[in-house]
């Protein structure tokens, strides 16, 4: 009867570690060390979070926002001059002359 109990408690106390491992499963946020006021932040953590599968659609649309299709914008949202702002800067020297009557504010 004893050596029963005791095969019994030493199969529980074999298969504890493999519970353990198994219940810990991948960390679910990164780990940051901080020595003497200086932090170290876990590059590696950083860069498996940043390249998930899950994250790849929301990457993809917040370039989109960030870089919009130029050509779809009006010349002056784009930084370019217009014909129209050009002619009221010149004045009745558009055309004619290369010193605008009105000069650029700021000069």
């Amino acid at each position: 009867m004893k050596a029963l109990s005791r095969l019994a408690s030493m199969l529980v106390l074999a298969t504890l570690p493999g519970l353990g491992h198994a219940a810990q499963g991948e960390p679910s946020g990164c780990v940051e060390v901080s020595v003497d006021g200086y932090k170290a932040p876990d590059y590696p953590c950083l860069s498996q979070q940043m390249s998930s599968p899950e994250n790849r659609e929301a990457r993809r649309r917040n370039l989109e926002a960030m870089n919009p299709d130029i050509r779809t914008k009006a010349p002056n949202q784009a930084g370019l001059a217009t014909p129209a702002a050009t002619h009221i800067r010149m004045g009745n020297t558009f055309g004619t002359s290369v010193k605008p009557q009105r000069p650029v504010s700021g000069q």
